[in-house]
């Protein structure tokens, strides 16, 4: 029998076990860089398909180089304690690598390295007993990125880069660095010289701007092999789209959310059954988020950005100098019209749950006042009428006196929070980017298989209010969605707290003021 594939959403995916999607086209844009003799860095966020990448790539290169591959994972500061001991792990790892390939005749004679220029020395007459071109990776660059003595070692490549393509030495054919960060721009903290301090030892090396998500087309490769071996009847295109919508493209919430739908959910890979892998992701403990969230704590500054980004609703032009932490961390990127964006939907989710979370650790529930209500009614729907006549009742009671700029921030976070608690672990939502710049934001909750569309809005008098309901009920038209709920925020002080039912353009409206 055959053996089937699985999705693999941790480490190494490899071709005959795993279902891939197709990223031959990203593969020839790197070799072609290899093939003009270019160093580089491939940096991107954790979990990005950047040590599968490296694989593939060996695999292609093989024939008409010879590739070798080392990494510092694992590698403590001992290794970095002097030029000799360096030395030694790291032509003890080529060695080994040249087991691995069956070439112990290229194997390099371990020696006494006492100075840069000795291993220098090692490398010329390493690459020059070769009969192939010599392409070199380094993953995992990331901690050795603390020592000085790394930097040393990569002024070292650098020097012989630049002799080799004047032809005075001989050194490796291309050099290609793996990990988070992008050596060439990092500042080096590490040297007690201040105008040295952004002197990168790397900076022959070329940017590195291949797209590295996986577009819609390049995730249906992946789904078309799946379909061959389990015929789910599945709509390709539908599934593939959706999963760019969710995650644009980053290569481990793609897997997972496939792994999930096959392994957890029966293979459904319908609508619904992506809309329930998102909420299974969302409720994990899983290394990617964590890292998220740890970066979070540790870079206030970035958190308080995304703040701004999500909660406030600024327009924030984009810039990669200045945003580099959140995009090299993978929060964030560019939108089309060049405006700053959070990565993709699955972290704007995530990154609205967590600052709802942190307002509750530090004011409290939205929920603390008694009440007795059953928002979810016996066919397991939400009854969002009462959701927002409750949320009316506790504005009402708790928050008759706030001003505009309460509601910019703090009124969108309460309603999330006093949202939140009633779906949780049932359903998610999230927030139209589009609506958090202008004085509305639109809410879609997925709950059992239902969308929900929620708009709040401040209200400005009875002209825009109209333009309100029709901005609504376009937006219920594109999410095929027939009842739509509006939250007006008024800050007269005569207003009165009414709700009614509207109909408009063959849309039904449930609205309320607070």
């Amino acid at each position: 029998m055959k053996n089937l594939k699985e999705f693999n959403y941790t480490g190494t995916c490899i071709p005959h076990m795993h279902y891939m999607a197709d990223i031959s086209q990203k593969l020839d844009k790197i070799i072609k860089f290899i093939k003009k003799q270019k160093y580089f860095t491939i940096n991107r966020p954790r979990q990005y398909g950047k040590t599968t990448t490296i694989f593939l790539l060996k695999q292609k290169l093989m024939q008409d180089y010879i590739v070798l591959s080392i990494s510092f994972e694992g590698k403590g500061i001992d290794a970095f304690k002097d030029i000799n001991v360096f030395s030694k792990i790291f032509i003890g790892n080529i060695n080994k690598y040249l087991k691995i390939i069956k070439r112990q005749d290229l194997c390099i004679k371990t020696q006494s390295t006492k100075t840069f220029d000795d291993l220098s020395d090692l490398i010329t007459n390493f690459t020059n007993n070769a009969e192939k071109k010599i392409v070199l990776f380094i993953d995992e660059v990331d901690k050795a990125t603390n020592y000085s003595l790394f930097y040393n070692f990569l002024g070292m490549l650098r020097n012989k880069y630049l002799k080799q393509i004047e032809g005075e030495d001989t050194s490796f054919h291309s050099v290609i660095l793996a990990g988070v960060h992008d050596i060439k721009n990092m500042k080096m903290k590490i040297r007690k010289n201040k105008e040295s301090e952004y002197n990168s030892p790397w900076n022959i090396a070329i940017d590195f701007d291949i797209d590295m998500s996986f577009s819609a087309n390049e995730i249906s490769t992946m789904l078309t092999d799946y379909e061959k071996d389990y015929h789910t009847g599945m709509d390709i295109d539908f599934i593939a789209e959706n999963l760019r919508l969710y995650t644009s493209g980053y290569p481990y919430l793609v897997s997972k959310l496939c792994y999930i739908m096959d392994e957890k959910l029966n293979k459904n890979f319908s609508e619904d059954g992506l809309k329930e892998a998102i909420q299974i992701i969302l409720l994990e403990n899983n290394t990617l988020f964590d890292d998220l969230v740890k970066n979070l704590n540790q870079y206030q500054n970035l958190c308080k950005l995304l703040e701004q980004l999500i909660l406030d609703g600024l327009e924030i032009n984009y810039n990669h100098h200045v945003h580099n932490l959140g995009i090299m961390y993978g929060f964030l990127s560019m939108s089309l019209n060049f405006k700053l964006k959070v990565h993709n939907k699955i972290f704007e989710i995530l990154l609205y749950d967590y600052f709802v979370a942190k307002r509750e650790l530090e004011q409290g529930p939205a929920l603390s006042y008694k009440y007795e209500a059953k928002f979810i009614d016996d066919f397991n729907n939400l009854d969002m009428e009462l959701i927002l006549l409750k949320f009316q009742e506790l504005i009402k009671a708790e928050y008759r006196e706030v001003d505009e700029k309460f509601v910019e921030r703090e009124g969108r976070l309460l309603f999330l929070a006093f949202l939140k608690p009633i779906i949780n672990g049932k359903g998610f939502y999230f927030v139209e980017p589009e609506t958090r710049k202008s004085n509305r934001m639109d809410i879609v909750v997925t709950f059992n298989q239902k969308l929900y569309v929620i708009e709040l809005k401040i209200w400005r008098g009875k002209k825009y209010a109209l333009e309100g309901r029709k901005q609504l009920c376009n937006y219920l038209e594109i999410q095929n969605v027939n009842k739509g709920y509006l939250i007006f925020f008024n800050f007269n002080k005569n207003k009165t707290y009414n709700n009614c039912n509207l109909n408009i353009n063959d849309k039904e409206i449930f609205e309320i003021t607070v």
